[in-house]
């Protein structure tokens, strides 16, 4: 009895009555089964009878009926009715079922869709098929959704012209796309209607073509007529009124396309610079479009500067020659309140150089008094109320008008009045550096040389460096031309004033200009100490090149004595008047050299050992290279040997030295396996890179020598010998404690040395050796090796010091 309850048997039945594609018994059972079963159970139900109503063959009319009464119980699966009705081509349903979806505002999609996607379809089924959805008001959802959904603009009018074109109403979807041209505010929606009326053109004109190419011309259409009978004869041929209306269409594209950027903002001033461009050689839209432009540019959201579209409204009549419309248009310029100072001073300036070019020279003089005058206001006001005031009541103190000023008076006003001006710009404080050299330089261009150096003091009183460097640098030429030698104090004090003002790194152009108005007119011992202070002064990168300045300009007044007190200044100078180690290291040299040329070897060596402690061996090889070619050509063998026990030294004091960087140390990791090895080619022993087995190998070498001192060769490789003949090892001990005792790097400079020339101590030195008498060694002191030493000096003499040198190492 109570079998109906039951929804198995239902479902069971229901699949058998669909498989006998029984359609009305099956659709009479399933309402049977929806009455008789509880609501809770109806989804089971609902499933099963939507598939049956999606099978072929099902009228499209029941399935409507069927989905209506689903929707009644689950309303939001509407998004599954109107995806039937879209596959059974039911555009009316459907357009009329998303109106409904659209304007509830409770509605969200099963599918995911937003608003404006169910917009979109909406849009698409009402355009494509606007005579079956002829209940709905297309053209107010189409407008609706263009002002709700903005980013879509060009689509939705796109399809409300093809709304229109699908009905047949060419002339109204050609006012739905000028409308849309026309309103749209970005270039991708107008590029999406331009092209989509250019296409409906288009495809008019082909229409119409292959219209005319069907039809038969009539016969009497080639007789011609006089036109009278016109209307008689109008056989609807429009073809050029289209294709003249297509080639408008595009020639107005630019024009088009600039009203879009500017609706974007119209505040745009280049964008109105453009649309001028747009419309050359019509003279009367680019007057409106200046005129618009001037009206519609807001001077707080202006995005470039405004001035210039009054200028060149203002040009555009000077062009075509008429200069009193220009004059009022700048006379309407001047008086708006513009953001900046700068931009109202730009439009007086272009006025006066308007007039300037047609030959006003007075009008451009009044002109630019009237810009230039004080206006009537408190004497005293904060820099807040200042700023606070319109721009024409602060043009008065604006740089630019009074330079345009001065340079009118300089070629148009007299010498009383050019005066004028610059005293009023200095009064007014708005000078400039350049205002004070031109005003100088004007000066002494008719001969007010007095008056133009005030100029300068004034301007050097007014600024601080840099901006006062110019300044200094014409001063001090323009007085040491003006004056030369005749007021040599009051230049002096100039000097001195300038060098107190300038900071060290601006210094040294001012320290040359004085020493060379020493050297000119002055004293050179007072140059030499200009030259001094300069090298003191300036910042540590410039010194050496002051004092290569400084050595040549001693070497020529004063001569050797000045240069090496020069020399050893820079060497020995502490800081914070130090040069650089690598500058240290190339005087030194020089020193060196200058020694050597001079004849002073002990002098050259002892300036060899003193810059010794700043080179590095593994570094600066050059240094120790002419050291070593200093000790070939002028040194023995103690010297030698103390230039390399210098260089160990010096080399393990650098190797403990902190490693800055991973760099430095890799450098070092390569160069210590080449270090091991001597000249010759031998490995050197770890000693050499540590101070205390360094001290104990050096011990042992010392010992070394003084067992080998009295063999027949020299026993240190790389050395050339000078000519010392050894006479055996049958010395004497008190002799070998005598040498022991002697400090190689002892230099004997002697009473009289450092005073006066090379060349007359070297006269003096030969004279005492001249006086003293010399006696050769009897033989019998020798011995038996009086012969051999004999026969060695006599075959000495016949070789160079290379090649004895050679012969006894190969011995």
């Amino acid at each position: 009895v109570s079998m109906h309850k039951m929804p198995r048997i239902w479902l069971d039945y229901l699949e058998l009555l669909m498989e006998q594609k029984l359609v009305t018994q099956a659709r009479r059972t399933f309402d049977r089964a929806l009455a008789s079963l509880p609501i809770t159970q109806h989804d089971r139900v609902w499933v099963l009878y939507l598939k049956f109503i999606r099978q072929p063959g099902i009228p499209v009319e029941t399935a409507v009926r069927v989905y209506r009464r689903y929707l009644k119980l689950e309303p939001t699966h509407v998004e599954e009715y109107i995806a039937y009705l879209r596959a059974k081509e039911r555009w009316g349903e459907a357009a009329r079922k998303l109106s409904e979806v659209l304007n509830d505002d409770t509605f969200r999609s099963l599918e995911g869709k937003s608003k404006h996607q169910l917009w979109l379809e909406l849009c698409d089924i009402i355009t494509k098929h606007p005579q079956q959805v002829a209940g709905i008001k297309v053209e107010a959802i189409l407008r609706g959704g263009i002002r709700k959904f903005t980013d879509e603009v060009g689509r939705l009018w796109t399809s409300l012209a093809d709304y229109f074109i699908r009905r047949g109403l060419f002339e109204k979807a050609r006012d739905v796309y000028e409308e849309g041209l026309t309103t749209v505010i970005t270039v991708h929606d107008f590029s999406l209607i331009f092209d989509a009326c250019t296409q409906f053109e288009e495809s008019l004109i082909s229409a119409k073509m292959e219209q005319l190419g069907d039809e038969e011309l009539p016969a009497d259409e080639e007789e011609g007529g006089q036109g009278e009978d016109f209307l008689l004869k109008d056989d609807g041929n429009d073809l050029d009124m289209r294709l003249a209306r297509l080639e408008w269409l595009m020639s107005r594209r630019p024009e088009l396309l600039s009203s879009v950027m500017l609706r974007q903002n119209p505040h745009n001033v280049a964008e109105w610079h453009k649309r001028v461009k747009l419309f050359e050689g019509q003279p009367t839209k680019q007057i409106l479009t200046y005129t618009e432009a001037v009206k519609t540019v807001d001077i707080e959201k202006a995005i470039g500067k405004p001035h210039s579209l009054w200028c060149a409204f203002a040009k555009f009549y000077e062009r075509h020659g008429d200069l009193p419309n220009a004059r009022i248009i700048f006379d309407k310029a001047c008086q708006v309140a513009y953001k900046y100072v700068d931009d109202l001073a730009q439009v007086w300036c272009e006025w006066v150089e308007m007039e300037l070019r047609h030959q006003n020279f007075k009008k451009a003089l009044e002109l630019v008094r009237r810009a230039t005058a004080e206006p009537q206001r408190p004497k005293r006001m904060t820099v807040e109320e200042e700023r606070a005031l319109p721009v024409q009541q602060r043009l008065y103190r604006n740089l630019k008008l009074w330079t345009l000023f001065a340079d009118l008076e300089e070629s148009l006003g007299t010498l009383e009045s050019t005066r004028a001006v610059y005293e009023r710009i200095m009064e007014l404080r708005i000078a400039t550096p350049q205002i004070i050299l031109n005003f100088a330089l004007y000066l002494q261009e008719h001969k007010y040389w007095e008056d133009s150096f005030k100029v300068y003091e004034r301007g050097v009183a007014m600024f601080k460096y840099p901006h006062v460097r110019d300044i200094w640098q014409a001063y001090l030429k323009q007085f040491v031309q003006r004056y030369e030698g005749t007021k040599l104090e009051r230049a002096r004090d100039l000097f001195e004033h300038a060098l107190s003002q300038t900071p060290p790194d601006e210094a040294k152009p001012i320290f040359l200009q004085y020493a060379l108005l020493e050297e000119q007119y002055g004293l050179a011992k007072h140059a030499m100490e200009v030259y001094h202070r300069a090298a003191r002064a300036v910042p540590k990168p410039e010194r050496m090149s002051i004092y290569d300045l400084y050595i040549a300009k001693a070497s020529e007044f004063f001569g050797i004595g000045k240069v090496r007190e020069i020399y050893e200044t820079a060497i020995e100078a502490e800081p914070p008047h130090e040069l650089p180690d690598e500058d240290v290291r190339s005087l030194a040299l020089r020193y060196a050299q200058l020694e050597r040329k001079l004849g002073e070897i002990d002098r050259a060596r002892a300036i060899f050992i003193h810059a010794s402690a700043l080179c590095d061996p593994r570094r600066d090889k050059t240094f120790w290279s002419e050291w070593k070619q200093f000790e070939v050509a002028h040194g023995n063998e103690d010297t030698f040997r103390e230039m390399l026990r210098i260089q160990r030294s010096v080399a393990a004091s650098y190797s403990h030295v902190q490693l800055q960087s991973t760099i430095d140390a890799a450098k070092l990791a390569q160069q210590i396996p080449q270090d091991l090895e001597d000249g010759s080619g031998a490995k050197r022993t770890r000693a050499d890179f540590d101070s205390m087995a360094a001290l104990e190998e050096q011990a042992m070498q010392q010992e070394a020598a003084a067992a080998a001192a009295a063999a027949p060769r020299t026993a240190l490789s790389g050395f050339v010998s000078a000519g010392v003949i050894q006479q055996g090892q049958d010395q004497s001990k008190d002799t070998q404690a005598k040498q022991a005792l002697e400090n190689p790097e002892e230099i004997d400079l002697g009473a009289e040395q450092g005073e006066g020339s090379g060349e007359e101590r070297g006269g003096a030195e030969e004279d005492e050796d001249a006086g003293v008498q010399q006696r050769s060694v009897p033989s019998e002191v020798f011995g038996s090796l009086a012969s051999k030493v004999q026969q060695g000096s006599t075959n000495d003499e016949q070789m160079g010091a290379l090649d004895r040198f050679k012969k006894r190492r190969v011995q």
